[in-house]
C-alpha cells in the first residue's frame, strides 16, 4: 500500500503561535520573540504569514510582507526532521502562487552568505543574487546575501 501525505499551506492565526515557534527555535540561532509573530498577526497591514502543514501537523511557515507589487520574505522554515524531502521547495513554490494571485512582480529575501543549502533552494526556484547586507546578522554579525525573483519571467 502507498501512503502519500496530505500537505496543506494556509493563513497563520495566533492559535498556531506555539507551534511555529518550535519551528522557529528549531531553525534559527536567534529565534524572534513571540511578540514579533503575533504584532506580525495582529497589527502589521503588510504581514501575510502561511503555515504549511503534512498530515495536519505544522512543519514549516512562511512570513510574507507585501508592499504595492513587491514583497519580502521575512523568514520561512522548515522543521529540522522534515528538511532535505522537497518541502521548503514545495511551500516556496506555492508562495509565489499566491504572491502572484495577488499581482506582486518581485520578491526579495535575505539569506546568511554560510547558508548555501539554501542558497542552493533559492537559486533552483529562479532567485538571483541582488547583493550583500554587511553585519545583518545580530548574532555572529554574519552578512546576508539579498537574493531577487522577477515573479512575472516564469
Amino acid at each position: 500500500m502507498i501512503e502519500q501525505e496530505k500537505e496543506t499551506v494556509r493563513f497563520m492565526t495566533v492559535d498556531d503561535l506555539d507551534v511555529v515557534l518550535e519551528v522557529e527555535r528549531d531553525s534559527f540561532t536567534t529565534p524572534w520573540d513571540p511578540s514579533i509573530f503575533l504584532n506580525e498577526l495582529t497589527t502589521n497591514q503588510f504581514a501575510n504569514y502561511l503555515v504549511y502543514e503534512v498530515n495536519g501537523d505544522i512543519i514549516g511557515y512562511c512570513g510574507l510582507w507585501i508592499v504595492m507589487d513587491e514583497a519580502q520574505v521575512t523568514n520561512v522554515a522548515i522543521r529540522s526532521t522534515y528538511r532535505g524531502q522537497g518541502h521548503g521547495e514545495r511551500l516556496l513554490r506555492y508562495v509565489i502562487s499566491f504572491l502572484k494571485q495577488m499581482g506582486v512582480l518581485k520578491l526579495s529575501l535575505e539569506v546568511r552568505v554560510s547558508n548555501y543549502v539554501a542558497q542552493n533552494l533559492y537559486r533552483k526556484i529562479g532567485f538571483v543574487e541582488g547583493g550583500i547586507r554587511k553585519n545583518y546578522y545580530a548574532d555572529n554579525l554574519e552578512d546576508a546575501l539579498v537574493m531577487w525573483v522577477k515573479l512575472d519571467d516564469e
